[in-house]
């Protein structure tokens, strides 16, 4: 079996929004997290497995009931490619930034 890919979980719209719930609501079981979205629960627990798999969530079980949580360590990989790309745009406002300042007002 392959190691995880965060990136591809991360590509699906549905599984972005399902960790930001996870982050602005904490622990959540299946069914309130289905509340959010247009879907089976089956296709949601699809999701949720995708995400489990690339290390993003966790799942607990509670009684007959499973919560899920972020676990938002494995986006470092996301925060350590990306941050070539932050700097390049950030030097390429501070140019702008100055060729506007040279600009003389009309």
């Amino acid at each position: 079996m392959s190691e995880p890919d965060v990136f591809a979980a991360l590509a699906n719209p549905t599984r972005r929004a399902v960790l930001r719930l996870l982050l602005e609501r904490g622990e959540q079981p299946v069914h309130r997290l289905a509340e959010h979205f247009a879907m089976r629960r089956p296709s949601l627990s699809e999701h949720l497995r995708v995400l489990k798999e690339a290390g993003l969530v966790v799942e607990q079980p509670v009684g007959r009931q499973r919560l899920y949580s972020l676990r938002p360590e494995p986006l470092r990989e996301v925060v350590d490619w990306l941050t070539p790309y932050e700097r390049f745009w950030r030097d390429r406002l501070t140019r702008l930034r100055e060729v506007l300042a040279e600009v003389p007002d009309e």
